[in-house]
């Protein structure tokens, strides 16, 4: 059963009592007037002082915060969509897959609950981990037996943040046995989907429904910025856990929202048939994957993130250098991106490549290798 923290509900409730509670109206703000509820009216809730965005590239710009003004009908449908994508009662939408992760960690994590992060999580995680109330341990990568000892010691409310697929490693999380682990303790598990989401899992809906465990995840964090080709982030939940983001998320109440042709663009992304383009990214997955494993470079991820481990930085660099050299974009990720002495060539494999683009690319990495370990 699905671990919920306790803390959710009577923040909630004590919202209601002090009657600071919020709850998203949706309308459309046009110039000085906005419809809400089906009345139109003068807008003294925008911050468009110049009355200059108007209507901008095909659309309305948003010139205000989803709980001022700028909650657009648009949203509600892209929401509703993406809770079924995933599985959930509900979405909420950030302008960027980062501050859905400042927006959502620091709501749950408060003081009295600690929270276990895999030492390999993205920056985003980190940083909200630190803006939370909450204690924060970190757990080896992929590490469920420590993670299993680390919970047992706990007291209180507990949350699991992971990854679906690791941002620089390329490597899925140990998912199952993560779940597991915070099942036996009473700790609530929060996925980053960002690199799997519309990408992984049947019909592209993630690492959660991949390893059979999606009904256990407390919440998804995920991007629309990446697979999906549009733009923003999103947090996909139970209901109390969107309202509690919406009356305590700080990235989500004090930012303007995104402009409506943006969420337009995203749904009708969500509407397209991808299963296509997944097809086309497996088979050029398989084969770079395959090209760098024959030249020793492996064993490959097994996603679409492909990590290859140069070691030194000065090395990484010159063998960057080089793939620009045979018509290769890909840079050298370092510390602190990476822990030191793990510099990388990190290869982002997308469907767009042809066979002769592979070709090009492993030609790449040949010489690279031959130039850089000529020695």
């Amino acid at each position: 059963m699905k671990r919920s923290l306790d803390h959710v509900a009577g923040s909630l409730e004590e919202l209601r009592r002090g009657s600071l509670y919020r709850s998203l109206r949706y309308g459309r703000a046009e110039g000085p007037r906005i419809t809400l509820d089906g009345r139109t009216m003068i807008n003294l809730g925008s911050n468009d002082y110049l009355g200059a965005r108007g209507q901008v590239h095909g659309g309305p710009r948003s010139a205000s915060s989803r709980l001022v003004a700028g909650n657009d009908d648009s949203y509600r449908a892209l929401e509703g969509m993406l809770a079924a994508h995933l599985s959930a009662e509900s979405a909420l939408v950030y302008p960027t897959g980062y501050m859905a992760s400042l927006g959502v960690i620091p709501v749950l994590g408060v003081a009295g609950c600690t929270i276990f992060s895999d030492e390999r999580n993205h920056a985003s995680i980190i940083d909200a981990c630190r803006l939370a109330g909450g204690r924060t341990a970190v757990f080896g990568h992929n590490d469920v037996d420590g993670l299993d000892r680390m919970l047992s010691d706990t007291e209180g409310d507990a949350l699991v943040v992971t990854e679906g697929i690791f941002s620089m490693d390329g490597d899925y999380s140990d998912l199952r046995g993560i779940v597991e682990a915070a099942s036996r303790r009473g700790a609530a598990v929060i996925v980053d989907d960002a690199h799997g989401d519309f990408v992984a899992g049947p019909e592209g809906r993630g690492t959660a429904h991949m390893f059979g465990v999606s009904g256990e995840i407390y919440a998804t964090i995920s991007s629309l910025s990446k697979a999906l080709g549009a733009f923003g982030g999103y947090v996909a939940a139970d209901n109390p856990v969107t309202d509690l983001q919406v009356n305590r998320s700080r990235p989500f109440m004090y930012t303007s929202a995104l402009p409506p042709v943006l969420v337009h663009d995203a749904i009708s992304r969500m509407g397209a048939d991808l299963e296509a383009r997944r097809n086309l990214l497996r088979h050029n997955t398989r084969r770079i994957s395959d090209g760098l494993d024959d030249m020793g470079f492996g064993p490959a991820s097994g996603t679409h993130i492909i990590p290859v481990i140069i070691g030194g930085e000065q090395d990484a660099v010159e063998f960057s250098r080089i793939l620009a050299e045979n018509g290769v974009y890909a840079p050298a990720i370092r510390y602190p991106t990476v822990p030191r002495r793990e510099a990388r060539i990190r290869v982002s494999v997308t469907a767009s490549l042809d066979d002769s683009d592979i070709d090009t690319v492993l030609a790449a990495f040949e010489e690279g290798r031959r130039r850089v370990y000529r020695s």
